[in-house]
């Protein structure tokens, strides 16, 4: 097989018609398509003017020749803008200077005004454009007695007038231009760092989610096997009950891992199971006292719905506080306190101590991650020593406030319809 590359195009090249200079970089191209049309449109134009109007010079081989000139100096309107602007301007003003008819010879005119404009050259335009109306009133005022056409008289004011407002209307459009340019590039940059800060977002609540689940139940997985370890000789049924615990403590992780992970599947595909709340603190003190931690929980204030944002981080914050004192107390009892206020929920979880010397601290991920929760939602957590030596963490969640008291019926009622149907699951699998 013999290789071909040699004849082959680069990918970058582009169109056959379009060739770029010997960097290949992006803006520095040579626009052959519309410059070609450009030109065909003022020849075919300037043409049909040429036979229309009379007292004017027909078009001779130098009036194509400016005709030609605009479109030919458009080619390089990317590269030189102003250099563009101010040659197309010049040439524009010595095709009408001579007396050539009047057409669309003007197109190139705009069009180099515009891309000047919209490249941000906007005080050189002006000076350009400047420039050509005083060249333009000095011919059409004064000079005319020595250029063709013979016989031509002054211009009128109104026609110098008319060029002038013309001329404005040329650079208050290529100005506006400029700025819906800018505008779009503003939003297109917002928008791609909204997405970035979305995405960064996202990463972080998975990150959370799954230090907490994690955290949580390796804990006490990790405290019951110690226990199965040290009584599976003498007290063989007390270590059944650990590894039971280890069993479900493991299942709940695993499920609760792929809610989190659910989460990365795509956006038409819904969570199997609702996130958890303050509704299953039962379960959390039943995990805890697995682990030889005995839980008080108190409910102050009169219970209202939660924002299921709120709800869920109410819930990891008192996940995490148990899971903290599990591992780094020798407390073996934990008080949990809950308390609702207008618009706020107050969450106060604290132990007697002492803090144990033995377990690896995490970094300090966990109170990190609190304090994170708490922040999305516009609230604080304080973590510090307790007053009887133990470690206390309070936490203030605000949240918006709902009168419907329905909606917290009908979401207990699927909360406790899910809780049965997980427990018949479970029940039908240890069988």
């Amino acid at each position: 097989m013999t290789d071909d590359t040699r004849f082959r195009r680069p990918a970058d090249v582009g169109p056959p018609w379009r060739w770029r200079g010997p960097d290949r970089g992006p803006g520095r191209r040579y626009p052959w398509v519309s410059s070609l049309a450009i030109a065909v449109f003022q020849v075919v134009g300037t043409a049909g003017a040429d036979h229309r109007q009379t007292g004017r010079i027909h078009l001779d081989a130098l009036g194509y020749v400016l005709v030609l000139a605009g479109p030919a100096l458009l080619l390089l309107r990317q590269r030189a803008p102003v250099a563009v602007a101010a040659g197309t301007s010049a040439v524009t003003l010595a095709y009408v200077a001579l007396g050539y008819p009047y057409g669309p010879v003007f197109v190139s005119l705009v069009i180099a005004y515009f891309v000047a404009l919209a490249a941000g050259h906007r005080r050189a335009v002006v000076v350009i454009a400047s420039l050509a109306y005083a060249g333009h009133l000095l011919t059409g005022l004064w000079l005319y007695r020595w250029l063709p056409p013979a016989g031509d008289g002054p211009a009128s004011w109104t026609e110098a007038s008319g060029a002038g407002a013309w001329l404005l209307a040329i650079l208050a459009g290529g100005e506006l231009v400029r700025v819906r340019r800018e505008q779009f590039v503003r939003q297109r940059k917002e928008r791609a760092e909204a997405e970035r800060r979305r995405a960064d977002e996202e990463r972080l609540r998975i990150a959370r989610e799954l230090h907490d689940v994690l955290a949580h139940s390796i804990s006490l997985i990790n405290v019951q096997a110690g226990v199965a370890l040290a009584l599976i000789d003498e007290r063989p049924e007390q270590a059944r009950a650990a590894l039971a615990t280890i069993k479900s403590a493991s299942k709940e992780a695993l499920g609760e891992v792929r809610q989190v992970l659910g989460a990365l599947r795509g956006p038409g595909d819904a969570p199997r199971s609702p996130a958890p709340g303050l509704d299953r603190l039962p379960e959390l003190a039943e995990q805890a006292a697995g682990a030889g931690l005995a839980v008080e929980v108190a409910v102050e204030g009169t219970r209202v719905p939660l924002p299921p944002g709120a709800d869920l981080a109410a819930f990891r914050i008192v996940q995490e506080a148990l899971t903290n004192i599990v591992r780094h107390s020798g407390s073996r009892t934990a008080r949990v306190r809950i308390g609702y206020r207008p618009g706020e929920l107050t969450i106060g979880v604290e132990d007697d101590g002492p803090a144990t010397s033995t377990g690896d601290t995490g970094g300090g991920n966990g109170l990190v991650g609190m304090r994170e929760r708490a922040a999305a939602l516009g609230g604080t957590v304080e973590a510090g020593p307790g007053q009887d030596g133990g470690f206390r963490v309070v936490a203030h969640l605000p949240f918006a406030e709902t009168d419907k008291a329905d909606k917290l019926n009908k979401a207990d009622k699927l909360k406790k319809a899910d809780r049965a149907d997980r427990a018949d699951r479970a029940d039908k699998e240890s069988r």
